[in-house]
């Protein structure tokens, strides 16, 4: 197979091309002929371009890749080498949403022929491969798994907006549905990653593998999050005692805020669905995300608490957010705690204005009712610092204090600010 993909004798197809799916095609398009696909049209035409949709990489991504960008269902009969890399999302009731990645099995199976095989980096539940797609693989091919085509399972392990960490020096977990899959699938994706390779002795393994990883940093984060509602009404600085604790040698630095994005907010809900299923109630797990979930609301409220301390009527009064990316330096928006934070905000009948270097304005509205405005004008009774892009870190008190008005309140979500502000009112968690 990889002979075959590196003579450009057959193709390689990736089904997704968002912030994951992208980088794994023009990746391998390097070295192989490469069939890139989207349902999305305006992202097909933009990719064409040399434009990433997602913003994460430079035109230069794009040079010297050998990649048939398309939305057509029909182009990826000549692959025979599948990577499917779709959003694995939730609904609003906190439950998996498989549809994107249903609807991709379906797709691949229309085109599967004897001989291919489909790896899928999706973030799912243990057994959602093997018991999900595989079926569906079948059902539309005609043909018998692991006979006639082979299966298998590599999370991705993308992190938006980090340029040192990119795909080829994250040490890639992969696993097969038998020994000869997992070898044919380890020596493709050998043939570009540099950090090299871990083989999970099952789908079910590397599928658990890559789903701990989120809930892991979603139960610290939940942990430092409590701790900051604990030392809030102790008048204690959460970030000061972190800074201490860290003196010891073997003190994880985790720190509280807002828990946003597609991985850390979501990966464990399908984990917790999984559980639910064998008849355990995941009370860790469970527990982390009611209290990450509810830090928007908390800051929202311990804002308006303030105001009426210092006299503010809230009715009306007038609250600045900066940031409404779901982290720093990224466009994406998608699952943004931000959004919660407005909502609680306005529920308040408090006027708020959000701005924002890297957002979309249109999208924003589009998804959660809201745009942005383009600078700061007039007087603010607070201004909330919800993330920390580059471009907010350098700046000064008496930037701020120039649209603040008198016993102002400044927020400072994630306290970079924390030796920078000395006049005005200062909160963080």
């Amino acid at each position: 197979m990889l002979q075959k993909l590196l003579n450009k004798e057959t193709k390689l197809s990736v089904i997704g091309l968002g912030y994951v799916g992208l980088p794994i095609a023009l990746e391998f398009a390097r070295k192989m002929k490469v069939v890139g696909f989207d349902i999305k049209n305006d992202r097909i035409e933009k990719m064409r371009k040399n434009i990433d949709p997602s913003n994460e990489l430079e035109a230069e991504a794009f040079d010297g890749c050998d990649i048939h960008f398309t939305s057509n269902v029909e182009d990826l009969r000549d692959a025979t080498f599948h990577v499917v890399a779709v959003p694995t999302p939730i609904n609003r009731h906190n439950l998996p949403d498989l549809n994107p990645l249903l609807s991709a099995s379906h797709a691949v199976g229309k085109i599967l022929k004897k001989g291919d095989y489909v790896v899928f980096e999706s973030t799912v539940y243990p057994g959602c491969t093997e018991e999900d797609c595989v079926p569906i693989l079948e059902q539309e091919s005609g043909l018998k798994f692991n006979v006639d085509f082979k299966v298998g399972y590599s999370p991705e392990r993308i992190n938006p907006g980090d340029k040192e960490h990119t795909l080829t020096k994250i040490l890639k977990i992969v696993s097969g549905s038998d020994d000869e899959a997992l070898e044919v699938i380890s020596a493709v994706y050998e043939s570009i990653i540099k950090a090299g390779i871990h083989k999970a002795s099952s789908i079910k393994v590397a599928e658990a593998a890559k789903i701990i990883e989120n809930t892991q940093r979603d139960v610290n984060i939940a942990l430092m999050n409590e701790l900051s509602l604990i030392f809030n009404k102790l008048n204690i600085n959460t970030y000061e005692v972190l800074e201490a604790a860290g003196t010891k040698w073997n003190f994880l630095k985790f720190f509280p805020g807002l828990v946003g994005g597609h991985c850390i907010g979501v990966d464990p809900y399908y984990l917790t669905y999984k559980a639910s299923e064998l008849g355990i109630h995941s009370k860790i797990i469970t527990g982390g995300r009611v209290i990450n979930d509810n830090m928007a609301p908390y800051i929202a409220k311990q804002t308006v608490k303030r105001l009426i301390s210092n006299g503010h009527p809230i009715n009306g009064a007038r609250v600045l957010i900066m940031g409404a990316t779901f982290k720093e330096n990224v466009s994406d928006i998608r699952n943004s705690k931000v959004a919660d934070l407005v909502n609680e905000l306005k529920s308040f009948s408090v006027n708020v204005e959000v701005i924002d270097p890297h957002a979309s304005s249109e999208e924003l509205m589009e998804e959660y009712g809201y745009g942005l405005v383009d600078k700061p004008t007039g007087k603010y009774q607070a201004v909330i610092v919800a993330v920390n892009h580059a471009e907010y870190i350098s700046l000064n008190e008496d930037w701020f204090s120039s649209f603040m008005d008198e016993k102002a309140l400044f927020v400072d979500v994630k306290g970079v600010f924390r030796n920078v502000i000395k006049n005005l009112e200062y909160w963080s968690l």
